[in-house]
């Protein structure tokens, strides 16, 4: 079901394949990013939580039977802990409507492992969202709740 990865990727390899085959409506190219050393989660926009590569698998096949996702990855933030690397992506997505094409702002968050494969995606959480166009990053609170 998975057409092997090459095993000497990167997080950012990895997550540019997963969008090219989102943009692509490629099942078998999405599906080959992610690992399959435990069970990995996903959370699409509105959608519950998906465990196991069956149930993404069936996720986004129904997904791609409206077509490919025209989604374009931004203002990407990483951070790397060792052998787990976090994105922190703003998704602009672009959606037909009746009046035309529509844009519309998801934030997610992809989170890569190291494996004896190489990198691969362990977990995509996309929320629907606002873009907030500032020129600093907000002042942290020092209070914790």
């Amino acid at each position: 079901m998975k057409p092997p990865m090459p095993t000497q990727t990167t997080p950012d390899q990895v997550e540019n394949a997963f969008y090219e085959a989102l943009q692509q409506g490629r099942l078998d190219a999405l599906m080959a990013c992610w690992t399959d050393e435990e069970d990995p989660v996903c959370v699409q926009p509105g959608g519950p939580r998906l465990i196991g590569l069956q149930a993404i698998a069936s996720s986004f096949e129904a997904l791609f039977e409206h077509g490919p996702i025209a989604v374009r990855p931004e203002r990407v933030h990483q951070s790397v802990f060792g052998g787990v690397a976090v994105h922190s992506v703003l998704e602009t997505v672009r959606l037909p409507a009746d009046d035309g094409l529509r844009e519309a702002t998801v934030f997610a968050t992809n989170v890569y492992v190291l494996s004896a494969a190489g990198w691969r995606l362990a977990v995509h959480h996309a929320s629907p969202g606002q873009p907030r166009r500032t020129a600093h990053p907000p002042v942290p609170s020092q209070t914790l709740h």
